[in-house]
């Protein structure tokens, strides 16, 4: 049977030092490729986030993989991430593919019932989003937006000025930009 609450102080010396080490040479790779590689913007950012980590601790813990390869399997991490996000802001299409589209589920105080459906939440849902906003009155809400990291956005109705945050998101049948608001 295999030890279970202590194997050597080698192990333990090794788990430490393969710690420390992995632990640099992520940080190193991180300020190297930038603020964007660690951002939670989208669910693509979220899975590299969570991959690194599990790198990580595969690097700390399994006596198969060595420094070296746990550093490679971070830059490759960081190189992929790197690539898509570059690919994304020049083409809308990668964007797309990769982050998907923010949903508008209630505009102009109004449910929107496909849209509810289609992004899987429910009224009582965007209810909590608007009470954590600090609106009491859904007719005081210009839209709530399922944002493409998961979060909600609440718009209360603007006083006036130019363009609106509520380009290029779609309302159910109708195109992108064509969500008509109130002047």
């Amino acid at each position: 049977m295999d030890p279970i609450f202590f194997d050597s102080l080698a192990a333990l010396l090794r788990t430490a030092l393969l710690g420390v080490l992995g632990y640099v040479s992520l940080v190193f790779l991180l300020r190297v490729s930038g603020r964007r590689t660690l951002s939670k913007m989208n669910a693509f950012d979220l899975v590299v986030t969570v991959a690194l980590g599990s790198v990580l601790a595969t690097v700390m813990l399994s006596k198969d993989v060595t420094l070296v390869q746990g550093a490679l399997a971070f830059a490759l991490l960081v190189g992929m991430q790197y690539l898509v996000t570059w690919a994304s802001v020049r083409w809308r299409w990668v964007r797309q593919l990769v982050t998907g589209e923010p949903a508008l589920l209630l505009f102009q105080g109004e449910y929107l019932p496909s849209a509810l459906l289609k992004a899987r939440v429910t009224k009582d849902e965007v209810r909590a989003a608007a009470r954590a906003a600090g609106m009491a009155d859904l007719s005081e809400i210009a839209a709530v937006i399922l944002e493409t990291d998961g979060s909600f956005s609440v718009l209360g109705q603007r006083a006036g000025g130019t363009g609106s945050s509520l380009d290029g998101v779609k309302a159910p049948g109708r195109g992108e930009g064509e969500v008509e608001t109130k002047d």
